[in-house]
């Protein structure tokens, strides 16, 4: 995933008066009561949509919007026109399909530096079946493809992969954020590499786990998946969160990190409770000595000290997942420990830091931490599926010769 493979908005012409600009963003925002709870990706697409209406193109937004089978009033992207319309700080239209011949009638009347919301792009069947009829239908409506969406770029659908094979193709600024910082962390990183992955189930990170060891110097696991190989390797884990089914995977994963060289980290000292609640009463053992009825719910003092000397030694460090209970105070403690750790490293210019992922995002902004990183992913799924070195379809087919 070469950074210098993909156009990005600095080879489209300075002056886009007149053009069409298909953009696919990520509106795919939390809702309650009509109203738009976490504005994080609608701030993510600001720079690229004011970029691209300064320069005097019609923009026009792609996105999908829950799991609609069909149209659905519920999950119009009308909800999200007033947010978003806040966050540029200029009004926003909307259109109430993406695709026929009447939208293109209307695209073609709107105003040189407008920014139009299309309707859900996943009312169609055709979306999310990749279908190139439907793709060839978008297409109409545009001159210029821009992808700002990598949160969505390991779907293989018509309006994040289908409609770069028909336009001239480019990279978001946010794109291009994403991949230039993902090739910074694994791609052509500084060594030694530091991974850390934490959460709850080794059974959803197997493949992450896998091709890490063949990647990094140093792997850190964490959360209930740091259970799991604690209770592989012959330790206690009491009542605590693991995977018996996983135990001969994550032997196997300690075996080929053992054959390429990679250090495996777990904690050897943890917090542990007897009850799974916010400020439940805990104490603090080694490993050996975790009772039954004890659960293990946060690394512990000693195997935090330890990983602020190991970031001490590395030069990029990628995240993804909490080390402990990270919903439960003061189980939390580990996980924002490190984070600042890593964010103070990075400051004073000895590490390169990347992180991703729905609850590792929240632990940097509990921890106050978020804008001091190198790069922040607001992607999910993508983020994990790029850790396992799987190609991402919406980002593949950027990689081509799409300069016009």
């Amino acid at each position: 995933m070469s950074a210098g493979r993909f156009a990005t908005l600095d080879d489209l012409p300075q002056d886009l008066s007149g053009r069409r600009v298909l953009v696919r963003v990520d509106l795919n925002v939390p809702m309650a009561d009509g109203t738009v709870t976490d504005r994080t990706r609608l701030e993510a697409a600001r720079p690229t949509i004011a970029e691209l209406a300064g320069r005097g193109a019609r923009v026009l937004l792609l996105s999908h919007f829950g799991r609609p089978k069909g149209p659905d009033p519920e999950c119009t992207l009308a909800h999200v026109v007033p947010a978003l319309a806040e966050v540029l700080g200029r009004p926003v239209g909307f259109l109430a399909d993406c695709a026929g011949d009447d939208m293109v009638a209307e695209t073609r009347k709107l105003a040189d530096g407008s920014v139009t919301v299309l309707e859900n792009t996943r009312f169609h069947p055709g979306e999310e079946a990749n279908d190139p009829a439907f793709a060839a239908e978008m297409a109409k409506l545009g001159d210029i493809y821009v992808n700002d969406a990598f949160s969505a770029a390991h779907r293989a659908h018509a309006s994040t992969e289908g409609l770069a094979r028909l336009l001239p193709a480019y990279a978001g600024r946010q794109m291009e954020a994403e991949l230039k910082a993902l090739e910074q962390a694994l791609g052509a990183p500084r060594h030694p590499v530091c991974a850390v992955v934490g959460g709850a189930k080794v059974s959803t990170k197997i493949a992450v786990l896998e091709h890490l060891v063949r990647q990094v110097e140093h792997l850190v696991i964490g959360g209930g998946m740091a259970n799991t190989f604690l209770a592989a390797k012959g330790l206690p884990v009491g009542r605590s969160l693991h995977e018996p089914d996983q135990l001969e995977t994550a032997r196997a994963v300690l075996a080929a990190a053992d054959s390429a060289g990679c250090t495996v980290h777990l904690p050897f000292d943890v917090v542990v409770a007897r009850e799974f609640r916010a400020h439940a009463d805990h104490r603090i053992v080694n490993v050996h000595h975790v009772e039954p009825d004890e659960m293990i719910v946060d690394v512990g003092p000693h195997a935090i000290e330890a990983l602020a000397d190991l970031l001490k030694t590395c030069a990029t460090l990628v995240w993804n997942g909490p080390l402990g209970a990270f919903e439960l105070p003061p189980f939390d403690t580990g996980t924002l420990a490190l984070a600042r750790i890593a964010a103070a490293l990075t400051e004073e210019g000895h590490l390169v830091s990347v992180a991703g992922g729905g609850d590792t995002v929240a632990a940097l902004h509990a921890a106050g931490v978020a804008e001091r990183f190198t790069f922040v992913s607001t992607a999910g799924g993508a983020f994990l599926e790029w850790m396992e070195g799987r190609t991402l379809p919406g980002v593949a087919a950027l990689m081509r010769e799409t300069v016009s």
